[in-house]
């Protein structure tokens, strides 16, 4: 009986499920932080690659593979 007692009264448990849940939900934050900008920082580079003249898509248009030498 003295061993139901002592387990009842351990809360060791119950601070590693606490910590487990904080954990997971700074997670939760960094991922939805990471996709919402991640959308508008993909249009910044593409608003920046078609001012500098290269089209598209990052490897496409007029000046993919334009590099020093020659």
């Amino acid at each position: 009986m003295n061993i139901f007692a002592r387990f009842a009264q351990d809360e060791s448990g119950a601070t590693a499920i606490e910590y487990g849940l904080i954990a997971a939900l700074i997670s939760v934050g960094i991922i939805a932080a990471v996709s919402t900008l991640g959308g508008g920082l993909a249009g910044v580079f593409e608003e920046i690659n078609t001012e500098l003249g290269f089209g598209g898509a990052a490897g496409e248009g007029e000046g993919a593979g334009a590099g020093a030498g020659g």
